[in-house]
C-alpha cells in the first residue's frame, strides 16, 4: 500500500493529513478556506488518490501560511508514499479543458524540484482564497516532493475555471506519473532521487 500520514505543527499552522495512492478518489478536506477545500477535493477525485487534509492556520492573518503549508505536507506525503519509485511511469501530462479555459500540466518525478508556472489571474480572491496562492501551493508541492512541474494555462477568462483546470490537470498528470507499469527504475542513472 503506497500511503503516507503526516502531522506538521508550526507557530502558524497545524496540519494532519493522509494520502493513499491506491485509493478511489475519496477526500475529507478541512482547511478553513472553502475554495481551496474544493480544489483539493477535485485533485483527489481526478488523481484517484484518497486524501485527508485537516488544517488549522492563522487565517486571521491571511490564507498564505495555511495554503503553502498544505502544499508542503502534500509534497512530503507524495514523496514518502512513492518510496524508491521503482516501477512508476515517472512522467505525466494532461491537457484539461474547462469551458473557455485550457490548461496543460506536465511533470517528472525526477527528484529534481522545479516549478514553471504560467497562469494569470484577474481577481485577487475567489471567496477567501487568494489566487496568487495557486503558484505558491504548487511550488511547495514540487519542492517538497522533488518533482519537476510545468503548469501552463494556455488561455481562459474565468479565474475560477483557470484554478479548477490547474488542480484537475495536476491530479490527472500525477496519476499517470505514479502508475506502476514495470519493475524497474525509469532512469538511465538507475535511481530517482
Amino acid at each position: 500500500m503506497r500511503e503516507s500520514t503526516v502531522r506538521r505543527k508550526t507557530k502558524e499552522t497545524e496540519i494532519e493529513a493522509l494520502l493513499n495512492l491506491e485509493g478511489d478518489g475519496r477526500s475529507d478536506i478541512q482547511t478553513g478556506i472553502g475554495f481551496f477545500d474544493h480544489m483539493l477535493d477535485l485533485f483527489a477525485f481526478h488523481s484517484g488518490f484518497d486524501l485527508v487534509m485537516k488544517a488549522k492556520g492563522d487565517l486571521e492573518v491571511c490564507d498564505h501560511h495555511t495554503i503553502e503549508d498544505c502544499g508542503i505536507v502534500l509534497g512530503m506525503m507524495i514523496k514518502e508514499a512513492l518510496g524508491s519509485k521503482r516501477g512508476i511511469h515517472r512522467y505525466g501530462t494532461f491537457m484539461m479543458p474547462m469551458d473557455e479555459t485550457l490548461c496543460h500540466v506536465a511533470l517528472d518525478m525526477s527528484g529534481r524540484p522545479y516549478l514553471v508556472f504560467n497562469a494569470e489571474f484577474k481577481r485577487e480572491n475567489i471567496g477567501e482564497y487568494s489566487t496568487e496562492m495557486t503558484e505558491e501551493f504548487f511550488r511547495a508541492v514540487a519542492m517538497n516532493c522533488g518533482m519537476t512541474l510545468h503548469i501552463n494555462v494556455l488561455y481562459g477568462t474565468n479565474d475560477h475555471h483557470k484554478a479548477e483546470a490547474i488542480f484537475k490537470a495536476f491530479g490527472r498528470a500525477l496519476k499517470e506519473a505514479v502508475r506502476i507499469d514495470s519493475d524497474r527504475i525509469v532512469s538511465s542513472k538507475g535511481v530517482l532521487e
